[in-house]
């Protein structure tokens, strides 16, 4: 980085290589939040989004413009390096569900960030990763309210409902949650996605068959729940989902990165994830 290089040039910088790299990206975070919402804050670093196929790719691609990187996470997240500027190069969830895929850039429209039109993540696709973020020290359900209300009534509900699958209820607790927010705003939702959910919770009120023991509250919180797993001998659902792309040493490896666990805490910018 040359003196004078401020952090959005630094930015630039990474999608000028990218793109040179014909890396196919989307940018994510507070950016693309602010695309979609009235919430714009102050962000410490630059999300992008690839296919798990290009994180490789993408990741020489910055090392060959003079950038360090590490996959930490190789389940989810690599992050590139220019003295105290970084970014993330994210290509599923920290909880191993809501991983990037055709469907995220089919529907990425384009905005402006950084000054420069850039593909953002679909709002649709940035509300499904951020429902299951709910860290005690981080919690994304407030982002995902703010979605709903400033999109609600042009969001892909039928793709969000396909999106979250077997895990409805959480995108049912969400909603539920928005009209307790937002009590003269309730329309955003439809009212078939209301019927909908509603009937699936009426339908499955009684113990699921074969998830005696199991707790699938892992999927929201890496840290939270690890005292059912550790103390009280529950399963974790994350090794029983087929909608979870984890495996046992990602699992064991993001449960050391929880601060205060390992060395791991000390990389720069970890963050939540469920």
């Amino acid at each position: 980085m040359t003196a004078g290089e401020d952090a959005p040039e630094v930015y630039r910088r990474a999608v000028r290589t990218l793109n040179r790299a014909d890396v196919p990206f989307l940018v994510g975070g507070t950016f693309a939040l602010a695309q979609f919402t009235e919430v714009v804050r102050d962000t410490k670093d630059f999300d992008i989004f690839v296919r798990p196929a290009d994180v490789r790719r993408a990741l020489s691609s910055l090392v060959r413009d003079g950038w360090k990187v590490s996959l930490p996470y190789p389940h989810w997240l690599g992050k590139a390096y220019i003295d105290d500027i970084f970014i993330d190069i994210i290509f599923s969830s920290g909880n191993g569900v809501a991983l990037v895929d055709d469907e995220w850039f089919a529907h990425a429209p384009t905005a402006q960030v950084l000054g420069l039109e850039l593909p953002v993540c679909p709002a649709e696709e940035a509300l499904w990763s951020k429902a299951f973020v709910c860290e005690r020290e981080r919690y994304d359900g407030a982002d995902v309210l703010h979605l709903i209300r400033d999109c609600g009534q042009r969001l892909d509900w039928a793709r969000l409902l396909r999106r979250f699958g077997a895990n409805w209820r959480v995108l049912y607790a969400h909603v539920v949650l928005f009209g307790f927010a937002y009590p003269g705003e309730r329309d955003r939702v439809p009212g078939w996605v209301m019927d909908e959910l509603g009937q699936r919770l009426a339908d499955d009120r009684y113990p699921e068959a074969g998830a005696a023991g199991v707790c699938r509250g892992t999927l929201l919180s890496r840290e939270q729940y690890l005292v059912d797993l550790e103390r009280l001998g529950y399963i974790d659902g994350r090794l029983l989902s087929d909608e979870v792309h984890m495996s046992l040493e990602d699992i064991d490896r993001w449960t050391k990165a929880i601060p205060g666990r390992s060395s791991l805490d000390e990389e720069p910018g970890n963050r939540g994830g469920g």
